[in-house]
């Protein structure tokens, strides 16, 4: 059996891998900044322990990664799954807008990382599963903010693999493509106050595009959650994790893009290298 903390539990993909989770007997610590939704669901279950707190104040993470390791016993799995999104263009978004994103998609998941962390490292064992997007690996016009939060998850969890992966915890970035979920809905994302006239042709379209998406996506997140819960289960789990036909092509389109463009700029790329002369460094006497 495994113990469970994930962020942003009381909807949408976060919701779904608690009850995933716990139909797969594990514990669960669901937490969200208004936690009554989890309470009410699943009240006398002692597989879960709801806390209500913010991700973007660390003292909340350290207090809530204790109170589930003082009632659970451990951390096995963290799933840093809190977060919405930007829709705008870079000159439209105000440094407001664009702080408040990083605060909880960056630092909050940074915040939580750093509570959880010292537990698994103790016990050398634990999974931490970042939730990030395919606009984490490629982005478009009108997510450019959010796609640079999801951009800095997908480092972080780079690194975090690397420097972690000898003490027993993995990391696996999750790259969800288009889901149906609340993620279009004006519950979850936010567009920026500012709109520029001159953007109308592409942020503008990616804006109707968006609109016209909610609740057609191609992703069924109910498979999700249930992939995410095998995915804890494999001994050796992915660093990065794509979900969706979607997410594939985008991948496979930005693979075949870069290749491209490296080989046609490949030789303008190596010529600032220093070039060293030949023979003997210099004050050399050339003898061996």
């Amino acid at each position: 059996m495994k113990a469970w903390f994930i962020t942003g539990a009381s909807r949408g993909i976060g919701a779904l891998i608690t009850a995933e989770a716990l139909k797969a007997g594990d514990s669960v610590i669901a937490t969200a900044r208004d936690a009554s939704a989890i309470s009410a669901e699943f009240k006398g279950t002692p597989r879960v322990l709801a806390i209500p707190f913010d991700v973007t104040h660390e003292a909340q993470a350290r207090k809530a990664a204790a109170q589930a390791v003082e009632r659970f016993g451990r951390i096995d799995v963290l799933v840093n799954n809190a977060g919405y999104g930007l829709l705008g263009a870079i000159e439209e978004a105000s440094a407001t807008e664009v702080e408040q994103v990083f605060s909880t998609n960056v630092f909050g998941l940074l915040n939580v990382t750093r509570a959880v962390l010292p537990y698994m490292r103790a016990q050398r064992s634990g999974h931490v599963i970042n939730m990030s997007s395919i606009g984490g690996y490629a982005s478009s016009q009108g997510w450019g903010i959010y796609c640079a939060t999801k951009f800095a998850v997908e480092a972080i969890s780079e690194s975090m693999s690397l420097e972690l992966e000898p003490l027993g915890v993995h990391t696996t970035v999750v790259e969800p493509g288009y889901f149906r979920t609340e993620f279009l809905s004006t519950t979850s994302l936010k567009s920026t106050a500012t709109r520029i006239e001159d953007y109308a042709a592409t942020v503008g379209a990616m804006r109707t595009f968006a609109a016209g998406a909610d609740k057609q996506q191609p992703g069924d997140p109910a498979v999700l959650a249930r992939n995410i819960v095998k995915l804890v289960r494999t001994p050796q789990p992915p660093r990065r994790m794509p979900f969706g036909s979607d997410t594939v092509r985008k991948i496979e389109e930005k693979n075949r893009e870069v290749e491209a463009e490296l080989g046609q700029w490949r030789e303008f790329a190596l010529s600032t290298d220093f070039v060293e002369a030949s023979g003997p460094p210099r004050g050399s006497s050339g003898l061996a």
